[in-house]
C-alpha cells in the first residue's frame, strides 16, 4: 500500500497528528486526539520537567503525565522556536497540529508546516478574551456566558478563523477550576465532533469578528492585593477569579489573608475603605464579607476563628 502523505502506512485514512499542550485544562482534549479514529497521534508537545516543592524533584506537565500513561512519545523543547526543536517536529511528517494550553507561542514557520493546519483549543468565545488568561477574564468581567472556540491557528494573538465554537450560561458563583473544568469537557466534546469533518474538508472557517475583541494578560502574585478602593461586585469577582493562582490577598498584624470565599454587601461603609472588621474588609460602596481564609502557613478557616485567635487584627488597616 501506497500511504498517502501525512498518513499512515498501514491506515491510510489516519492521519499524522502531533498535540501540543501542557496544563489541566488540555488532558481531556488530549484524550479525545488520541482515542479518535481519524488520527494517529505521533508526538506530544509540552514543556519540559521543572523543579517542584522544596526538595526541587522535577515535576512533569499533566499533559506529559498522561500522555507517557497512553504510551505516547513525548518531546519537550525548552524554547519550541528554537531552530532544533522545529526541526525535530517538522520531520515527523504530521498532517496536523492541535493545540491547548501550551504555554509556548508556536512560529510562523512551524504552523505553516502542517498542510491540515493546526487547531487550538481556547476557553472563550473569541473574539472576547483572547491572550493567556481568558478564564479568569470572563469571571472578571462578569460575563453571562462562557465558552470555548476552535481556531485554526495564524500568527496572530488567538486570531485565527472559526472553526467551531459552544456556549453555556453561568451562574455567577464559578471559580476559575470550577470554570476551567467545564471548559476542558465542552472543548473536549467540541474537538470530538470537529476533528472528522476538518481532516475530511467537509467544514469550513470563518474569520473572526472585528468588533468585541479584548485581550487578557499573564497574571503576576501583586495582581492578587485586594484593594479596599474597588467595589464589592469586582472584588468578590477576584476573589472567584483568581483561585488558585495569585490568589485574593492583604495584610494585617497577623500575617498576609489569603481569601478563598467572599460576598459582597452594599451597606453603607462605617469607616475608611482598608478597615478590617468583624465581618469582612470595608470597601469603596460596602463590605467584603469574608467566608473562608486562610492565614500564611495556616489552614483554611472562617473568618470568625481568625479574629478569635488574633484579636489585632480587628480594627486594623490594610497598608496603602
Amino acid at each position: 500500500m501506497t500511504a498517502t502523505p501525512g498518513r499512515d502506512a498501514d491506515r491510510a485514512d489516519r492521519f499524522r497528528t502531533i498535540f501540543f499542550g501542557s496544563g489541566a485544562f488540555a488532558v481531556p482534549i488530549l484524550e479525545v486526539v488520541a482515542s479518535s479514529p481519524d488520527v494517529r497521534l505521533v508526538a506530544v508537545v509540552s514543556a519540559p520537567d521543572r523543579p517542584a516543592g522544596r526538595g526541587g524533584r522535577l515535576t512533569s506537565s499533566p499533559v506529559i503525565v498522561r500522555a507517557r500513561e497512553l504510551d505516547i512519545g513525548v518531546i519537550q523543547p525548552p524554547r519550541v522556536r528554537a531552530p532544533a526543536a522545529i526541526a525535530e517536529i517538522v520531520g515527523l511528517g504530521a498532517w496536523l497540529g492541535v493545540l491547548a494550553d501550551y504555554g509556548q507561542i508556536i512560529p510562523a514557520d512551524l504552523i505553516s508546516a502542517f498542510p491540515a493546519g493546526i487547531l487550538n483549543v481556547h476557553p472563550s468565545l473569541l473574539p472576547r478574551h483572547r491572550g493567556a488568561t481568558p478564564v479568569q477574564a470572563t469571571i472578571l468581567a462578569g460575563d453571562a456566558r462562557a465558552g470555548v472556540t476552535v481556531i485554526r491557528m495564524d500568527s496572530g494573538l488567538d486570531t485565527g478563523p472559526i472553526v467551531a465554537a459552544t456556549g453555556w450560561p453561568l451562574t455567577g458563583t464559578e471559580t476559575t477550576p470550577d470554570l476551567e473544568r467545564r471548559a476542558a469537557a465542552e472543548g473536549a466534546r467540541l474537538l470530538g465532533s470537529t476533528l472528522s469533518p476538518w481532516l475530511k474538508g467537509s467544514l469550513d472557517a470563518h474569520d473572526q469578528r472585528a468588533a468585541g475583541v479584548t485581550i487578557t494578560r499573564t497574571l503576576h502574585r501583586e495582581d492578587g492585593g485586594l484593594d479596599p478602593h474597588r467595589t464589592v461586585t469586582e472584588l468578590e469577582r477576584q476573589v472567584r477569579a483568581y483561585q488558585p493562582w495569585p490568589g485574593t490577598w492583604f495584610d494585617t498584624p497577623a500575617g498576609r489573608v489569603m481569601v478563598w470565599s467572599a460576598r459582597g454587601d452594599r451597606r453603607l461603609p462605617i469607616a475608611e475603605p482598608g478597615t478590617v472588621t468583624r465581618d469582612g474588609v470595608i470597601v469603596s460602596d460596602g463590605v467584603l464579607i469574608l467566608d473562608e481564609v486562610q492565614l500564611a502557613g495556616g489552614k483554611r478557616l472562617e473568618w470568625a476563628s481568625v479574629l478569635r485567635g488574633h484579636r489585632s487584627v480587628e480594627g486594623s488597616r490594610i497598608p496603602e
